[in-house]
């Protein structure tokens, strides 16, 4: 939940909360807990009050759901200053080229406890570079999006783009681009292979339609999950349509650092 008058963003979730004071405790300005919370939150409360910033217990769990907007917030709420997403520019690109950093590109995802999701995943995957465009159809941090990261905010760096296309065309000859696609031929499981001589840079598109026709015309490999006897020669669809884009991010993540041989 945003704070508009103060610029401040509710980080919620006992575990987002613990990381952020273990990784980034100076961008916390204030803390709110429950009775239960306190003693557990107890040291961050003397590295707040050594630098006068504010911290409450407060009567009933209420006051922290108007806090963060959220009945999960699971006992603890932490304003920190509204998170500026960093314009992606070609320093920052070319220091994933030449230290062959992978990066995720997210075609218009909207939910943002799915962001959040995939936050998380990277975060376990050690994925460290999340690109999103700047669009309303497209969802960005949110209290939502830090509470379902568990923590894995911290570990992730989050960038925005103007124009997906101009960035695969700049990013063509740079890095391999690889988009996810129900209509792909080629299994997932080749993912490790392209990180042989370039970084890759994985696409997951919007939750209803996929990725674009535009921006699957930019990928050099378009790739598909295997559902259920696929691999077997069956013909017949998959039992559900598709995997939310959360849980295909997970096995993406997965073969794409390496995990299936």
């Amino acid at each position: 939940m945003k704070n508009t008058k103060n610029n401040e963003l509710a980080v919620c979730g006992f575990s987002a909360v613990k990381t952020l004071e273990k990784l980034n405790g100076e961008k916390i300005r204030r803390l709110y807990f429950t009775k239960e919370r306190a003693p557990l939150f107890g040291g961050l409360c003397k590295k707040l009050a050594a630098t006068k910033r504010p911290y409450n217990q407060v009567e009933n769990s209420q006051e922290l759901e108007k806090l963060c907007g959220s009945v999960h917030h699971q006992g603890v709420v932490a304003m920190i200053e509204m998170p500026e997403i960093t314009a992606l520019n070609t320093s920052i690109t070319t220091n994933w080229v030449e230290t062959k950093q992978n990066a995720v590109l997210l075609d218009h995802i909207g939910n943002a406890n799915n962001f959040g999701a995939i936050v998380r995943s990277a975060a376990f995957f050690g994925i460290k570079n999340i690109i999103l465009p700047i669009d309303e159809s497209q969802t960005s941090i949110t209290t939502s999006t830090y509470r379902i990261a568990e923590g894995g905010m911290e570990f992730v760096n989050i960038y925005s783009v103007k124009s997906i296309p101009k960035l695969l065309a700049d990013m063509k000859q740079k890095m391999m681009i690889v988009g996810s696609s129900l209509n792909a031929q080629e299994p997932c499981n080749n993912l490790k292979t392209y990180t042989k001589n370039k970084p890759v840079l994985l696409i997951l598109g919007n939750e209803e339609n996929g990725i674009s026709k535009e921006t699957a015309s930019y990928c050099e490999h378009l790739v598909i999950i295997p559902f259920f006897g696929m691999n077997q020669g069956e013909k017949s669809a998959p039992k559900v349509d598709s995997l939310n884009v959360a849980q295909a991010a997970t096995v993406l993540f997965y073969e794409l650092q390496g995990g299936s041989k």
